[in-house]
C-alpha cells in the first residue's frame, strides 16, 4: 500500500509541477569514465558513479545553469534551457597540466549558434610555436595558406584571403596592413589557447565584411584557483634556428588575475632539395600579458601585446632586367643562388605590432551581460628595397597604422530566446612617410566606421535552433595621394574623380579622394539534431566589403614580394551571397563530417598579371586590381575514426571551383584539390607515447584563367617578343609528415614532453601554386624538428 500511494504521489507531483532529468557522462581526455565528478544544478547535487554517470531528477522548466567540478580539473558553467529531459555529457581537463577549457558535449543542448564552428586545440597550435597562424590553420579542412615564401602565410577559407577573412585577437579585430597577400597576421601563436574558424559572414557581431570566414584567438579561460605556466624550446634544421616561449598564469575565481607570454624565433636562410633560398631568414620578438579583477557579477581586464618581426625577402625575386626574369620564370632556375647565411639583406620587411585593450563585463543577470570594450592598436610597417646607393638604407614603403576601436555588446537570454546586439565605433589613420625617396605604394589615408548589428536565436526545441542576424555599417575612406599626370589620364580618372584634384606640382596631381560606402549583411540559419547523433547545420549569408586602400589606389612596386602593383578609384563593393550546409555524424569511435557551399559574388576584386614593367630598381611582372562577377562552389570533408583503442586515422579533404562568370573562364589564385589523411598512434603506457605520419596530396590546379603576355626580351642580340606563361600553374605534390612525442611525469604538478617531427620527410623539391615566388623557386625541403616543453 506504501508504495502504491507513493507511485500516485509522484506522477501526480511529475505532472503538476512539468519536472523533468538531466543526465550524462563524464570522462577524462582518454575517454575514460570519471568517478566522483560534482556535479551542481538549480539547487540540486549529485556525484558520478564508477562508470562517470550521473542524474539530476526533478528540474522545473526553464534556464538553468550546471556546473562540473572536481579537484585538480578545471571546472566549467554551462547554461541551458530545460523543456524535457536532457542529456549533458562533459570532458574533463586536469588544470595542473592543460590550459585548455572543459569540453561541454551536449547532444541535446541549447546551442545558440547555427554556423559550425571548426577548432584548433592548444595541443596542436603548440606542434606549430615556431611558425605562424597560417601554417597551423591548414589543419582544418577548407583552409588552405597563400604564401609569399616560407615564413610569410596567411590562410585562404573557401577560396578567399587578405581583408575578405577577419582575424580576432581577443575578440578585436586585428588591423595590420592586411591588404597585402604578403601581409601575414601579426600574431604570435605562442599567446593562444585556442583557435576557432567560422567559414562565411555568419558571425556578425564580429563584422560584416567577413566573406571568407572569421578566425578567433581566443585566451585562457580558466576559472578555479591555480598557477601555471609552461615553457618551450624548439630547434630546426631546415634554417638552422628555433624559437623559445614561456608563460605564466595566476588566475582566481574572484580577485586579481594575471598572466604573461614572451617568445622569440631566430632562423636563417631555408633550403630546398637542391639549393638555398638566399635571404629567407627572418626573427620575432614577442610579449604580451594581462590582468584582470574578477568579482561574482564584474570583472575588468587589460590586456597587451607587442609583436615585433624582420622577414628577409627572397633575393631572386628581384631581378635586374627582363631576361632574367623571363628565364627566371622558364627554367625553374633561381636567378640568385648563395652560401647559407643568417645576415638578413635587403629586400627585407619589418614589422611591429602594439596592442592594448580594456574590457569592461557586467552580469546584469545569470543570463544577461553587457560588455564595454575599447582597443588601441598601432601597427609600423617598414619594407627596404635593393637601393642603387648601397649607402641609403632607409625603408622604401614606411607605413604607421594607427586604429581605435571601441564597442558595446549586450547578450540576453530569455525562456527559448537568445539575443545578441552591439554598436562598434571604428578609427584609422594610416601616415605614409614622405621622405622614403620613393612614391609610397599606399598613400596616407584616414578610414572611420560605425556599425550596428543584432543577432537573435529561437530554440523551438531542444533539436532546433534557428538563427536571424543583420548588420549595417557607415563608413568613409579619405586618402591624400599624389598621381603621375600620365596615370591619371591613362586611367580616365578626369571624367569621374576631377573634384579630388586640389594642385597640380609638376608632372603630378596631388588629390584628396573620398569614399562614403554603407553595407548591410545579414544572416538566417538553423541547426537541427536527429536521431542517432546527425546534426544538420543550413545558412544563407548576404554580405558586402568596401575596396580597400590597396586595390582602390596601389601604385608601384611592391617591395617585399617584387611586383608592381595597379589599384583603381573605380574599383566598387563586392558583394557576396553565400548558401551553406554541415552535415555530421557521430558514432561512438567514428564520426564524419561534409560542408558543401555556394558562393555568389558580384564584383569581384582580382588581382591580375598583365606584363613586366622595367624601373630603377629591375624588371618586375605588372599586377592590375580588376572586377568580375564570380562563383566559387566546393565541398569540404572530415572524417575521424578510433581503430583498436590505441590506433586512429583522421582524413581532411577540400574542392574548390572559381568560376569569372562574367568572362566565361576560372578565377586565378584558387586552392586547388588537396587531401591530408594520417594515421595516429597512443599508448599511454608508455609515458603517454604518440607518434602520427600524415600525408599531404595536394594535386595540380588545372582550372586557372590563361593570363599569359607578351614581353620583349634579347635573343641571339636581337629584341623578340616572346609570351610568357606566367599563368602556367605548377604540378602537384605529395608529401609525408612525421611527428611523435614523449610526456614524463617530473612531479605531481609538473612534467615534461619531449617531440620529434620531420616535415617533407623525402625531401621533394616542389612549387606551390598558392605561393607568389613560385615563379622563382622551389618550396623548403626537409626540415628535422625537436621540441622540448615543461609544464609546471
Amino acid at each position: 500500500m506504501r508504495f502504491i500511494f507513493s507511485f500516485l504521489f509522484g506522477l501526480v507531483s511529475l505532472f503538476a509541477y512539468s519536472q523533468f532529468q538531466v543526465s550524462g557522462k563524464v570522462v577524462n581526455k582518454f575517454n575514460e569514465p570519471m568517478e566522483n565528478i560534482h556535479v551542481h544544478t538549480h539547487g540540486k547535487t549529485t556525484s558520478t558513479d564508477v562508470n562517470g554517470n550521473y542524474t539530476i531528477y526533478n528540474l522545473k522548466e526553464g534556464n538553468h545553469v550546471i556546473e562540473f567540478s572536481f579537484s585538480g580539473y578545471l571546472s566549467f558553467k554551462q547554461k541551458y534551457f530545460l523543456k524535457s529531459n536532457l542529456i549533458i555529457n562533459a570532458v574533463m581537463i586536469i588544470n595542473e597540466t592543460q590550459i585548455e577549457e572543459v569540453a561541454i558535449q551536449s547532444k541535446n543542448s541549447n546551442v545558440t549558434k547555427s554556423q559550425k564552428e571548426n577548432v584548433i586545440s592548444k595541443s596542436t597550435i603548440e606542434r606549430y610555436g615556431s611558425q605562424n597562424l597560417g601554417d597551423v590553420l591548414k589543419e582544418i579542412a577548407g583552409v588552405s595558406a597563400l604564401k609569399t615564401g616560407n615564413s610569410i602565410v596567411k590562410p585562404i577559407i573557401n577560396g578567399l584571403h587578405s581583408n575578405r577573412v577577419v582575424t580576432l585577437n581577443h575578440g578585436i579585430r586585428i588591423e595590420d596592413q592586411q591588404w597585402g597577400i604578403e601581409h601575414a597576421p601579426n600574431i604570435d601563436i605562442n599567446s593562444i589557447q585556442k583557435i576557432k574558424v567560422i567559414k562565411g559572414s555568419a558571425a556578425l557581431q564580429y563584422g560584416g565584411d567577413a566573406i571568407g570566414g572569421v578566425v578567433l584567438l581566443e585566451p585562457n579561460l580558466i576559472k578555479t584557483d591555480t598557477l601555471i605556466g609552461k615553457t618551450m624550446f624548439s630547434l630546426h634544421s631546415n634554417g638552422r634556428g628555433g624559437s623559445a616561449a614561456t608563460s605564466l598564469f595566476r588566475t582566481k575565481e574572484k580577485g586579481l588575475n594575471w598572466n604573461f607570454n614572451a617568445s622569440m624565433k631566430y632562423f636563417g636562410d631555408r633550403e630546398t632539395k637542391n639549393y638555398v633560398l638566399s635571404n629567407s631568414g627572418n626573427r620575432e620578438q614577442n610579449f604580451s600579458g594581462g590582468l584582470s579583477y574578477q568579482l561574482a557579477k564584474h570583472s575588468m581586464s587589460m590586456y597587451y601585446s607587442l609583436y615585433n618581426s624582420q622577414v628577409g625577402i627572397l633575393k631572386a625575386s628581384h631581378i635586374g632586367n627582363t631576361n632574367d626574369l623571363y628565364n627566371a620564370i622558364v627554367n625553374f632556375q633561381p636567378a640568385v643562388i648563395e652560401d647559407f647565411t643568417y645576415n638578413l639583406a635587403h629586400p627585407k620587411q619589418e614589422a611591429t605590432h602594439h596592442f592594448l585593450k580594456f574590457q569592461d563585463h557586467i552580469s546584469l543577470t545569470d543570463f544577461s551581460s553587457l560588455d564595454v570594450v575599447y582597443s588601441f592598436q598601432w601597427n609600423n610597417r617598414k619594407e627596404f628595397d635593393v637601393r642603387r646607393n648601397s649607402q641609403n638604407t632607409n625603408a622604401a614603403l614606411d607605413l604607421d597604422l594607427k586604429t581605435h576601436i571601441f564597442k558595446v555588446d549586450f547578450q540576453t537570454q530569455k525562456g527559448k530566446f537568445e539575443l545578441k546586439n552591439g554598436v562598434n565605433l571604428f578609427l584609422q589613420n594610416n601616415e605614409a612617410n614622405p621622405f622614403t625617396g620613393v612614391r609610397p605604394l599606399i598613400p596616407t589615408f584616414s578610414k572611420n566606421e560605425i556599425g550596428f548589428y543584432g543577432v537573435t536565436n529561437y530554440n523551438f526545441s531542444e533539436t532546433l535552433v534557428f538563427e536571424l542576424g543583420g548588420r549595417l555599417d557607415f563608413s568613409t575612406i579619405e586618402a591624400s595621394k599624389y598621381y603621375l599626370k600620365s596615370r591619371w589620364n591613362e586611367r580616365n580618372y578626369d571624367e569621374e574623380f576631377s573634384s579630388f584634384i586640389q594642385s597640380e606640382v609638376g608632372n603630378q596631381y596631388f588629390t584628396k579622394p573620398k569614399f562614403n560606402y554603407v553595407n548591410f549583411s545579414g544572416n538566417i540559419g538553423f541547426k537541427k539534431t536527429f536521431h542517432h547523433d546527425y546534426v544538420w547545420y543550413f545558412n544563407m549569408n548576404f554580405a558586402s566589403r568596401n575596396p580597400n586602400v590597396s586595390e582602390l589606389f596601389s601604385d608601384g612596386l611592391h617591395h617585399s614580394n617584387g611586383q608592381i602593383e595597379l589599384g583603381d578609384m573605380k574599383i566598387q563593393q563586392e558583394k557576396s551571397f553565400k548558401i551553406a550546409s554541415t552535415i555530421i555524424k557521430f558514432w561512438q569511435k567514428t564520426g564524419f563530417e561534409i560542408q558543401p557551399y555556394f558562393n555568389f559574388i558580384n564584383d569581384f576584386i582580382f588581382l591580375k598579371p598583365i606584363g613586366f614593367e622595367t624601373t630603377i630598381r629591375g624588371a618586375f611582372p605588372v599586377w592590375s586590381f580588376q572586377q568580375t562577377n564570380a562563383v566559387l562552389s566546393g565541398i569540404d570533408i572530415a572524417f575521424n575514426a578510433v581503430i583498436l583503442k590505441k590506433w586512429s586515422y583522421n582524413l581532411g579533404a577540400a574542392y574548390v571551383n572559381g568560376w569569372d562568370a562574367s568572362n566565361h573562364k576560372y578565377l586565378i589564385d584558387v586552392p586547388p584539390l588537396k587531401i591530408m589523411n594520417g594515421f595516429k598512434w597512443h599508448e599511454k603506457n608508455w609515458c603517454n607515447f604518440k607518434a602520427e605520419v600524415k600525408n599531404e596530396w595536394v594535386f595540380t590546379q588545372n582550372q586557372f584563367p590563361n593570363y599569359n603576355f607578351s614581353a620583349n626580351i634579347i635573343q641571339n642580340n636581337q629584341l623578340v617578343a616572346i609570351e610568357v606563361p606566367i599563368s602556367e600553374p605548377p604540378k602537384g605534390y605529395n608529401l609525408w609528415h612525421f611527428y611523435s612525442e614523449i610526456q614524463f611525469e617530473t612531479s605531481k604538478k609538473t612534467n615534461l614532453v619531449i617531440a620529434f617531427s620531420i616535415d617533407n620527410l623525402t625531401n621533394e623539391a616542389y612549387r606551390d601554386y598558392l605561393n607568389r615566388q613560385r615563379f622563382f623557386v622551389d618550396e623548403m625541403g626537409r626540415n628535422f624538428q625537436v621540441q622540448i616543453k615543461f609544464n609546471y
